[in-house]
């Protein structure tokens, strides 16, 4: 298993990931462009310059679904380094309720999935290790090395008396 000394590391860009879970089905997107472009994940992307992060998943899900999320709720902060330099952090939020249709975009297609069959094959290899837990309202802390698409190592830290209703 490959190692990384996280004590001195720094971003080089943030972002955000918002799952809206209803009842036990979750509202997630196939990504068309950018990186991860093909896998099904939450709605998000990447910061603008001096956005805070609650406003970047606001504007990432109007961008891509078209819909205004109502009380997204930070649950998980990711730490991302790929063996290319490239290193990424991303708040994770969990909604409960939006306005609008989800409707496809330039940038991704809405696909909804029942909680209990969430696609994994389709998705990024760390996100079998949190993803159940995150929509059941457990918070952590998550640190992945990558090199490309696969996962070398990873840290989980659970907040095990942090859970919401």
């Amino acid at each position: 298993m490959a190692h990384f000394a996280w004590s001195n590391w720094t971003p080089q860009e943030l972002a955000t990931l918002c799952f809206v879970r209803q009842g036990d089905r979750v509202l997630m997107i196939r990504k068309k462009r950018g990186l991860g472009a093909g896998k099904i994940n939450g709605v998000g992307g990447k910061l603008e310059p001096g956005e805070t992060e609650r406003a970047g998943i606001q504007r990432e899900a109007w961008e891509e679904l078209g819909i205004t999320l109502i009380d997204p709720e930070p649950r998980a902060r990711l730490h991302f380094q790929f063996r290319d330099g490239y290193s990424l952090r991303c708040t994770v939020y969990v909604a409960t309720r939006f306005e609008g249709e989800p409707r496809s975009t330039l940038e991704a297609d809405p696909l909804w999935f029942d909680i209990h069959n969430l696609p994994f094959g389709e998705m990024w290899e760390d996100d079998q290790l949190w993803l159940a837990r995150l929509l059941d309202g457990q918070r952590f802390q998550g640190y992945f090395l990558f090199d490309g698409e696969r996962m070398l190592s990873y840290l989980l830290e659970w907040d095990e008396g942090a859970r919401e209703p």
